[in-house]
């Protein structure tokens, strides 16, 4: 075990550290960097302090609890916001696009096309040529309304 104590420990944990790190930004999860953190920390701490390898584990492993929930109580507090939030959406995306029916709206249900793709639609009644606005959708079928 001494021989272990006698390596630079410090650079192990930095190394560790930087590892974390890299794999952070290599596969993103927001869990590893907090990892990260308490290795580097401990790392410094080792380098500047004569602390063995036990109460290095430990002092490493307080470090990690304690980062995670600093960690999850800030992305509590600051959420991360999506630039595009209707980017996988595309319904959402629809909505306030104009619309063509193609197969006659009756009873509340029918087709439109918007682009080159077609979709199911409810709203109000309206035959084939009808251009109509798109309100909300429901999963894949969209709401549409008349164009006012």
């Amino acid at each position: 075990m001494e021989w272990i104590e006698s390596l630079d420990a410090h650079w192990h944990w930095l190394a560790i550290g930087l590892l974390l790190a890299g794999a952070e930004m290599a596969v993103p999860g927001f869990f590893l960097i907090w990892l990260a953190v308490a290795a580097l920390i401990t790392g410094l701490l080792t380098w500047f302090l004569p602390i063995g390898l036990p109460l290095q584990i430990v002092i490493f492993a307080v470090l990690a609890i304690v980062s995670v929930f600093i960690g999850r109580r800030y992305l509590r507090a600051n959420p991360i916001r999506s630039a595009d939030p209707g980017m996988n959406d595309r319904g959402a995306r629809l909505i306030g696009e104009t619309v063509v029916v193609t197969h006659a709206i009756q009873d509340g249900s029918g087709r439109v096309r918007q682009g080159d793709g077609e979709w199911l639609a409810r709203g109000p009644d309206a035959g084939p040529g009808t251009r109509m606005r798109v309100a909300g959708h429901d999963g894949t079928v969209l709401l549409v309304e008349h164009l006012q």
